[in-house]
């Protein structure tokens, strides 16, 4: 039986015209300015590292040492120089946060991180999925990067070291000058770069891909990740399938990271400018449908709102060919700065 050519070509034209309009309506990109959000961060001329004051704590006698990166209390923000988060106090009463006490100016913690296991990935067929993936740290029982201090504010206080090792984003620390210099991943928020810091993930494979501590605790985070005060969590979208090369300008997503090419390019909604911020990232797992592989026009996506309408023009879906939309894995990667 022979194909419908004409059918076929009608089909392939209709994809193409379809998502052309949408390319093409996207706005012009305007001149950049970088912007540090964490002002108590300071990033290397490539903004591929973050140095950040380093904290020391205590869990039952032990040392634990770890950042703060967000506050839900805006004066508390403003004076630590970290990121402003309403949206945390959200998480207040649940197991994400964990309620700690101060003693000689010590921040007491419930539970800390087990930094022993070896962080591996091996590539799949196609990058992604990994054919394995382990996290190179995991939190202890009630382990969770959220403190609830006696006053009520909410930190986003993730652990680094410990007497089990040191997290795997770590490119130097000084426990003397207090002082830890750590991997950023560059990402994207309105078509323009976007640099932030992967420190925990509910899900274990995610964790092992991201670097990050694998804690099952933040999806008990309530909310569905989303632009507004409501949720704890605000939106990203890796995508699965994008374009592969080193060099290629419209490479992005996780099989060209796994693979070595550079960052997965991941696109957040927002950034720490607004009240809708916040560094619990609800995963929308985005998969460009074969298709559009097929017709090459998987290209560099670069807006939230973007991906949402090639979802909405049936060019991506969720896993498995589903629809598009959080997956339930929460990802807490703090925004260090972004170019507008």
């Amino acid at each position: 039986m022979r194909p419908n050519t004409q059918a076929t070509q009608a089909m392939m034209a209709a994809l193409i015209g379809m998502f052309m309009l949408i390319w093409m309506t996207e706005p012009a990109a305007a001149q950049s300015r970088h912007i540090l959000f964490m002002k108590s961060a300071v990033e290397n001329p490539a903004l591929t590292e973050a140095t950040l004051p380093l904290f020391e704590g205590r869990k039952e006698g032990r040392t634990v040492w770890y950042v703060v990166t967000e506050s839900s209390n805006q004066r508390d923000a403003a004076r630590r120089g970290v990121n402003f988060s309403p949206k945390l106090a959200n998480a207040k009463g649940t197991p994400a946060v964990q309620k700690v006490t101060v003693v000689g100016g010590l921040v007491q913690f419930l539970a800390t991180v087990d930094f022993s296991p070896v962080h591996s990935v091996t590539p799949g067929p196609t990058g992604f999925p990994p054919a394995a993936a382990n996290p190179g740290s995991v939190g202890e029982a009630g382990y969770t990067p959220l403190i609830e201090l006696p006053d009520g504010t909410v930190l986003n206080a993730p652990h680094l070291a410990n007497d089990t090792g040191e997290h795997d984003k770590i490119v130097s620390i000084n426990f003397i000058q207090r002082r830890v210099t750590l991997r950023e991943t560059e990402g994207r928020y309105a078509h323009k770069p976007t640099h932030y810091i992967s420190f925990d993930v509910s899900d274990p494979g995610v964790a092992a891909l991201e670097g990050s501590t694998y804690a099952p605790t933040l999806a008990a985070s309530p909310g569905v990740g989303r632009d507004d005060i409501t949720s704890s969590r605000s939106p990203i979208a890796p995508i699965a399938n994008g374009q592969r090369g080193a060099d290629n300008s419209q490479r992005q997503g996780l099989s060209s990271a796994i693979m070595g090419e550079g960052d997965p390019l991941n696109v957040v909604q927002v950034i720490p400018a607004s009240a809708g911020y916040s560094p619990l990232w609800d995963a929308f797992l985005s998969f460009w449908t074969q298709s559009a592989v097929d017709l090459g026009i998987n290209f560099l996506q670069g807006d939230f709102y973007q991906i949402a309408r090639q979802a909405d023009a049936g060019l991506i879906t969720g896993p498995g060919g589903g629809a598009w939309g959080a997956i339930g894995v929460v990802i807490n990667c703090p925004i260090v700065s972004a170019d507008k």
